[in-house]
């Protein structure tokens, strides 16, 4: 298997399941209990930017963006993004991180965060978000692992407080306004 049996495609509702099975395999049952999952159970994903790995017809990666906001910023959720461990080393993550931001950036928005590993996705473009504190995750995270990759420079700026989901930041300011 080489670099280029693997073929990349915008994520459809025919691949959720396989896409659950590999979450499932690399990040467990604990998967349910972290800050970012939290967040993503307020509202859908954006199909059109998350990506599939195929190799074969069978998914094998899957990268993944949700809307999120923190007091007036907007930004994508980048994650879960998950390799099948006999394709890891391959360069599938990061290519799946790399389509996310492209078409993020060409859908208009500014920024994306994410929670991961620093050393892994800093040279994809992302920073440790400073100054710490800003925003603030719906559970612990630790502050080295919270990252963030600016298309716009400054938009980080705005992404201050708790972080939620857009559609319920949405639906606190309709209530606000009646």
């Amino acid at each position: 298997m080489s670099p280029a049996d693997v073929v990349y495609v915008t994520e459809t509702a025919a691949h959720d399941l396989e896409i659950e099975e590999i979450n499932a395999e690399a990040f467990g049952p604990g998967r349910f209990t972290r800050a970012a999952y939290a967040i993503r159970e307020g509202g859908p994903h954006r199909r059109e930017l998350s990506f599939v790995a195929l190799v074969d017809g069978r998914v094998v990666g899957s990268v993944r963006m949700t809307p999120i906001a923190a007091g007036a910023g907007r930004a994508l959720l980048l994650g879960p993004l998950a390799v099948r461990p006999d394709y890891k080393n391959l360069g599938i993550g990061r290519k799946l991180v790399a389509l996310a931001l492209e078409a993020a950036r060409k859908d208009s928005w500014q920024l994306a965060i994410l929670v991961g590993d620093a050393p892994y996705y800093m040279p994809l473009g992302f920073s440790i978000v400073i100054p710490r504190g800003q925003a603030i995750m719906p559970r612990p995270v630790d502050p080295a692992r919270f990252l963030a990759c600016e298309f716009v420079p400054g938009a980080l700026a705005s992404f201050t407080g708790n972080v939620v989901h857009a559609d319920l930041a949405r639906d606190t300011i309709a209530i606000a306004a009646e």
